[in-house]
């Protein structure tokens, strides 16, 4: 995206005056975008088209020691609120330490790593988060990212539930806290060009007399051409005896078709089990398509979802065409 405004001012925002800076840069990107979505397979009153807008501030400085601290803010949807924000210190070959409200820290970034050429197979329909990665979540979290040549980690800690961390008004007993870290490994290190794998654990505080959440996930993904592929495998385990478990298989391929247009199709497959209930296998399937020109990008997707999370007589189908603007 282009800066669509760059000024230099004598230090950070007040609330990043902790130690002092030379300078700051602050630049807003974002997005404009009219949307036309078709949820379920049954007839429902209301609009399909929409209005889906995106704001970013990126403010960044360097500070005496030569660290670099950069805060982002994200203001999405037609409400204009505060959707996510990040404060990062670059402390150089030390790596990246972060207080993250929401962004994306941890497991939670690598929930669906397979490729896709707009939004995932399960965006849009009914409990789309079901066999995916990142309990934890990754607001309230600190985060910390260090990469050694084709390798990077990402991992969060958070000491209790992502609710409980505005401002010290409300706090809480640790449950909902934990930690994850993801790990990627690129095919340069590996000394197999196009190919990258990766995975990550993580554990969340379920409460007194209950298992810890337990996230396990695994994935590859293989680009030859124009033509990409991948796999992941995510487990989720714990809490209550008799707690439902879920294991997911994600596959997909998207093939630029040139520079400007892309498609791509995926499956996510869930399994649901547990000791007191039967196994069942939640089955998404979808296809999404590209075409950008300059600033301006049409994308849509087709996902179709039955037997989500875990009920064998729920389905859903989620259809969405999106017009968009970047500057």
């Amino acid at each position: 995206m282009n800066n669509f405004k760059k000024i230099g001012v004598s230090a950070l925002a007040g609330s990043l005056a902790v130690c002092s800076a030379n300078a700051a840069d602050v630049s807003v990107t974002g997005s404009l975008a009219v949307t036309y979505t078709n949820q379920d397979t049954t007839e429902v009153t209301g609009n399909p088209l929409g209005m889906d807008n995106e704001f970013n501030m990126n403010i960044s400085g360097e500070m005496d020691n030569g660290y670099a601290v950069s805060y982002m803010m994200n203001m999405g949807e037609q409400a204009g609120g505060m959707d996510s924000a990040k404060l990062s210190v670059d402390m150089g070959d030390l790596g990246k330490i972060a207080f993250d409200q929401g962004s994306g820290s941890g497991l939670a970034n690598y929930d669906d790593m397979t490729p896709k050429a707009n939004e995932e197979v399960w965006d849009g329909l009914d409990t789309s988060a079901s066999g995916l990665v990142g309990t934890l979540g990754s607001s309230g979290r600190i985060q910390y990212v260090k990469s050694v040549g084709g390798m990077t980690i990402d991992a969060a800690y958070g000491v209790g539930s992502a609710t409980n961390n505005a401002d010290g008004a409300t706090s809480g007993s640790g449950e909902g806290g934990g930690y994850s870290v993801g790990l990627v490994v690129s095919g340069d290190t590996l000394g197999v060009d196009g190919l990258t794998i990766g995975g990550g654990y993580g554990e969340t505080e379920a409460g007194a007399g209950v298992d810890d959440n337990e996230d396990t996930a695994i994935f590859a993904t293989y680009a030859m051409g124009s033509v990409s592929v991948g796999f992941q495998r995510n487990e989720i385990t714990g809490g209550a005896a008799g707690a439902t478990e879920q294991e997911a298989d994600i596959y997909s391929i998207a093939f630029n078709v040139n520079e400007n247009f892309a498609i791509s199709y995926g499956e996510k497959n869930t399994e649901f089990s547990s000791t007191t209930a039967a196994t069942v296998e939640e089955e998404v399937d979808g296809v999404g398509v590209s075409f950008t020109m300059g600033s301006m990008k049409i994308a849509g997707n087709r996902n179709e979802g039955k037997k989500l999370g875990g009920v064998a007589t729920a389905e859903d189908v989620d259809t969405e065409i999106k017009l968009s603007f970047a500057f």
